[in-house]
């Protein structure tokens, strides 16, 4: 006889226990290799009780994307507003250290959003893509912003720039150990060898 599946507590608190471990866990072990019973054990329901939350994995990983993606939105408007009339070497900096933020100190959601995008299932992909362009767009927008400043090498092509600078920052949460040093520490190497490498 089937068990019965765990009665849920509250929608919203069980949704969100849910998505941190298999965030956390997405992040450590990949998406194909992280089950749903790797998940329930991690949160301490049975399998079958995700169901409840969740209609499948890939529901799962589109809802951690997105919130990804919120935490990054959420921390360059933050660096926006702070550095609306800053010069643009510490407007550069703010959102590099936004980023940085957004990767290693609110929750795993944005990094476990780095390791899982590229492996994701094709409609879990086509579901955020919008998002993750307009991001992107974001910081295509405060590099011409650079540009036309006079501060950004014509030569290299603001797209160029932009993909190094974020690879450079999302290539981080491979290695990356925030015990041995800081966020803001980080931040200043990544934001001036980017500066010293495209800056006229």
């Amino acid at each position: 006889m089937a068990l019965a599946a765990d009665a849920p507590t509250t929608t919203d608190s069980g949704r969100a226990r849910i998505m941190d471990e298999a965030a956390s866990l997405f992040l450590r072990r990949g998406y194909d290799a992280t089950s749903l019973r790797h998940i329930a054990d991690a949160v301490g329901m049975k399998a079958g009780s995700l169901y409840y939350h969740f209609g499948s994995k890939d529901e799962l990983l589109t809802a951690i994307l997105e919130r990804g993606l919120e935490v990054m939105h959420d921390a360059f408007d933050a660096a926006d507003e702070a550095t609306r009339d800053a010069e643009p070497y510490v407007r550069l900096h703010a959102h590099v250290r936004a980023h940085l933020s957004a990767l290693f100190e609110h929750g795993p959601y944005t990094a476990a959003h780095v390791v899982t995008f590229r492996t994701a299932p094709e409609p879990v992909r086509a579901t955020v893509v919008p998002s993750r362009d307009a991001y992107e767009a974001r910081w295509t927008a405060l590099l011409v912003e650079l540009q036309r400043a006079g501060e950004l090498k014509t030569e290299l092509g603001v797209n160029i720039a932009r993909l190094a600078l974020m690879g450079a920052m999302n290539s981080s949460v491979e290695w990356f150990d925030t015990g041995r040093g800081t966020i803001d520490a980080f931040a200043d190497a990544i934001a001036g060898q980017f500066w010293s490498g495209v800056t006229a």
